[in-house]
């Protein structure tokens, strides 16, 4: 391949500009709405990648700022790169770590060249800037990394937000002019700018300047209500260029995923799925539930009819409700199975409700469960 990554566009609702594509990548085919699933530190919470692969994955999202502090990115090169480390063949995604460090609040102190920070575990001292962040990211070799940006927390005042989206354009011109290895590692910009659409309009303008392989919506779902999230995703996934991906960063409940994908975003990741596991909440089609309740305590139906995870297949709700109770960790284990091919699945049943001609049914007739399943949590 003559650049890091390739992306073609197979199909466009013509009703809502949803589509399903082809995203190939140095170590793999991504089809195209996606769910990343998100392994932190080179791993998913309690799962293997034996059980990830078997979920559907087919990429994963990393985190260099975790990686940085442990093991160490340049240990990750000595092993031979990041996939190598983790024995993990297909492609990866690595935050640049911005908004991690932006959110320990009262560990960092955050200047035009950079963020100043305490590791959350040891109180250590450390320097992030956009050219060691493209550092870090090079050496840990993911397939497609991110560019160093300020995320603000929400509510965000409008000149809290110009100032946060300013730097994060200043940022980005590092990154592009100190990322050594286009040819290997796709670099995507992040869009920012808050609540504001004059402000992602400003972002959206100066980020798809920069001839990138992708872009992303950065600073949606950090506080801010679900109608305010959605109003920001339409207005900006517009502002983005067609003929490249686009990543929705940090967001990943049912409800969120399908409407992204109906305003034409191509990829996601959370958190949440396996993260909720561990408390023993579900995904399911009648909405979330909870394992850990009375009410599955004698009940030997799988967690979702509907589904065929090895949880689902193999399971109760009564056994996962045992081992979650018994803090047994194959019970998170089963629940995180469960909601990460949970939501890939969503996905994949979206990008081929695009193929075949026929999302505006899907999406229509899913939306109000969805609505109110998410309201219900809310």
């Amino acid at each position: 391949m003559s650049s890091a990554i390739r992306f073609e566009t197979e199909a466009v609702c013509p009703w809502s500009g949803a589509r399903a594509g082809r995203l190939t990548t140095a170590h793999g085919v991504i089809k195209t709405p996606v769910f990343m699933p998100v392994a932190t530190n080179a791993a998913l919470r309690s799962m293997t990648f034996t059980d990830v692969i078997g979920c559907g994955a087919e990429i994963i999202l990393s985190n260099a700022y975790h990686l940085y502090l442990r093991p160490g990115h340049e240990f990750i090169a000595s092993a031979g790169g990041l996939h190598k480390f983790m024995a993990w063949d297909l492609p990866i995604l690595t935050d640049s770590g911005g908004f991690q460090v932006f959110s320990l609040d009262q560990y960092r102190r955050v200047a035009d060249d950079g963020v100043h920070f305490r590791d959350h575990m040891n109180g250590k001292s450390h320097f992030l800037s956009p050219a060691i962040s493209m550092e870090i990211q090079n050496a840990i070799g993911a397939d497609i990394i991110m560019a160093f940006d300020e995320c603000v927390k929400n509510p965000a005042t409008h000149s809290e937000a110009e100032a946060a989206m300013e730097r994060t354009h200043r940022w980005l011109q590092i990154c592009e002019a100190t990322h050594v290895r286009k040819d290997r590692q796709a670099l995507f910009g992040i869009i920012q700018g808050s609540m504001y659409e004059d402000l992602r309009r400003r972002s959206a303008e100066l980020v798809t300047s920069f001839d990138l392989p992708g872009y992303a919506i950065g600073g949606v779902a950090v506080g801010e209500a679900r109608a305010e999230i959605e109003r920001v995703v339409e207005f900006t996934t517009k502002l983005m260029p067609v003929h490249k991906p686009r990543y929705l960063m940090g967001v990943g409940t049912p409800w969120d995923i399908l409407y992204a994908i109906k305003c034409g975003i191509d990829m996601f990741d959370c958190v949440a799925p396996t993260k909720m596991a561990r408390h023993g909440s579900v995904f399911t089609s009648k909405g979330r539930i909870s394992v850990r309740t009375s009410g599955a305590r004698t009940d030997l139906g799988p967690i979702d009819k509907d589904c065929d995870c090895y949880a689902c297949v193999h399971h109760s709700r009564a056994y996962l409700n045992h081992l979650i109770r018994a803090k047994e960790y194959a019970g998170a284990t089963l629940a995180a199975i469960h909601n990460i091919r949970y939501l890939i699945k969503e996905a994949s049943r979206a990008r081929q409700a695009i193929l075949d001609g026929t999302f505006r049914e899907y999406f229509e007739h899913l939306a109000p469960v969805l609505i109110r399943q998410n309201e219900e949590r809310n």
